[in-house]
């Protein structure tokens, strides 16, 4: 007669941990989790994103000697949304809770946040910074504002009101997410605006404070992508996701073409003295390459080219860009034959080269 097979129970909380070059703070952050939640049944989940330092090996040599500590090293794929989205979907307990790696979020919090959650009252506990009783630490005065206005802004979009509703530290019923998951972007920093928006008023939220501490070891992942990413995700949740965030930075690029286009231009015909049809032929082609590259760098991040690869993506991008801009003349011509309006046409045609490059370039050059 054959053996039954050994059976656990799922563990009621699971810890996502997002993580890229953390190899230092991982152990220490396991320690500090074994105290803080003892007597809880609980596990962590690391969500690597192939981190050069060894993170998912670190972690793994950890999970070896304790069944609590597991990781997904995520290969070809970036961007701390999409961590924390893939971490709380593989977990099987009934809690998920976002920390952040760097041991910036008080992993004594924890605990306190799911006993509000046990009582059932509530969806979403979130770790604050700005409520009574929290605190954001050293930030410098200028970082505070950013973020104290930046929560304001985040605020008008959702139509209610929290104190940190970017907070990175928060936990939540798993089946919340499980709801929303195909509704929600794997791209950006700031996960939990996206569910609280795309959860909408029915969302039980509650908020504890704590005090932000400093970054244990390691750099900080913050940087000028990161406001891009913020100011893409409102506007797609300005526009109830009818844009998505990746055409909404591909345009944001685009708009940043026009700028360099018309910089290079200037000086082509007033600092070189060419001819305006050179200075235009070399504006054109500068501004193509720089879209290519900020797309490269923000918009696909998570599919960035390469070595050999960015060549012949830029390349390629040359080309689909050339023949969206045949269809801006195109387009924008028909239109003016048919309304007589200059403004029209001209919206009309450079939309359809948008849509055109958008298109056509995530299927050829950034291709999954």
């Amino acid at each position: 007669m054959a053996a039954a097979p050994l059976t656990m129970n799922a563990p009621e909380l699971s810890i996502v941990v997002p993580s890229f070059n953390e190899s230092e703070n991982i152990p220490v952050l396991v320690d500090r989790l074994r105290t803080a939640l003892d007597g809880i049944n609980w596990e962590m989940i690391v969500v690597d994103d192939d981190s050069p330092d060894g993170t998912a090996d670190v972690t793994r040599r950890i999970g070896a000697t304790d069944s609590r500590i597991r990781c997904i090293r995520r290969v070809g794929r970036r961007g701390l949304a999409g961590a924390c989205l893939e971490g709380m979907l593989a977990s099987q307990a009934l809690f998920a809770a976002v920390i952040d790696a760097d041991l910036q979020h008080d992993e004594k919090l924890l605990a306190p946040m799911l006993a509000k959650m046990r009582e059932g009252a509530t969806d979403i506990v979130i770790g604050t910074r700005y409520a009574e009783g929290g605190s954001t630490g050293d930030f410098s005065s200028g970082r505070k504002w950013i973020s104290v206005t930046a929560t304001r802004v985040a605020n008008l979009v959702l139509g209610r009101k929290l104190s940190d509703p970017l907070s990175g530290f928060f936990m939540l019923r798993r089946a919340v997410v499980e709801g929303i998951a195909g509704e929600l972007s794997t791209h950006g920093f700031k996960i939990l605006l996206d569910i609280v928006s795309t959860g909408g008023p029915s969302l039980r939220i509650a908020e504890l404070p704590y005090t932000f501490g400093l970054r244990f070891q390691g750099a900080s992942k913050l940087d000028t992508r990161v406001a891009f990413d913020y100011a893409g995700l409102l506007l797609a949740k300005a526009t109830h996701n009818l844009l998505s965030l990746r055409f909404i930075f591909f345009c944001l690029v685009g708009l940043t073409g026009i700028g360099v286009h018309f910089a290079v231009l200037w000086a082509g015909v007033r600092l070189f003295h060419l001819e305006f049809g050179w200075a235009q032929a070399l504006a054109i082609a500068v501004a193509i390459a720089t879209n290519f590259h900020l797309n490269n760098q923000i918009t696909y991040r998570d599919q960035r080219l390469t070595g050999v690869n960015y060549l012949t993506g830029l390349m390629l991008f040359y080309v689909i860009s050339s023949i969206g801009a045949i269809s801006n003349l195109s387009v924008g011509t028909w239109l003016f034959g048919h309304e007589q309006t200059w403004w029209l046409a001209g919206l009309g045609g450079a939309a359809m080269s948008v849509v055109w490059n958008y298109a056509v370039s995530s299927l050829m050059v950034w291709r999954r």
